[in-house]
């Protein structure tokens, strides 16, 4: 069965690559994509995906408060949000707002990645973002 995920950023190109590369995979549907907050809460409504990838700044209406809208009208549907952003406590706030993955745009080819895992029940945090918070040689253990 394929994962059925809606793309939502503002810009056009970046979203056309993420669709390429997430075509690519077998287990993958791009099932919509839209421009903005309100847009991909439309998408939403209309095709019942099980992902939505969507960037946090986006114009009419941003991706935080399209994520608290998104989750309170649809609960089950995965939310993965995408930031140019790598600091830890800015990724776990996002988790702890209902996020089920955050993706910095310079690790985008985590995605497929990152919907697998939040299909499967899990959180995913960027590689960037994880590795920023590791602590250096000899100190404790690292935070996931």
């Amino acid at each position: 069965m394929k994962h059925r995920v809606v793309l939502a950023d503002d810009h056009k190109l970046f979203r056309e690559a993420l669709r390429s590369m997430l075509q690519r995979q077998p287990d993958i549907d791009v099932v919509g994509e839209a421009g903005d907050g309100i847009q991909a809460l439309e998408l939403v409504r209309a095709l019942l995906p099980d992902v939505v990838v969507m960037d946090i700044r986006m114009p009419r209406l941003g991706g935080i408060a399209a994520l608290q809208q998104l989750l309170a009208a649809h609960a089950a549907v995965k939310v993965i949000l995408l930031s140019v952003n790598s600091a830890r406590v800015f990724a776990m706030e996002m988790l702890a707002a209902g996020a089920r993955g955050y993706v910095t745009k310079s690790d985008a080819e985590e995605l497929p990645r990152a919907i697998r895992t939040v299909m499967n029940g899990l959180e995913y945090l960027s590689l960037e973002v994880a590795a920023a918070s590791a602590p250096a040689p000899g100190g404790g253990a690292a935070a996931a």
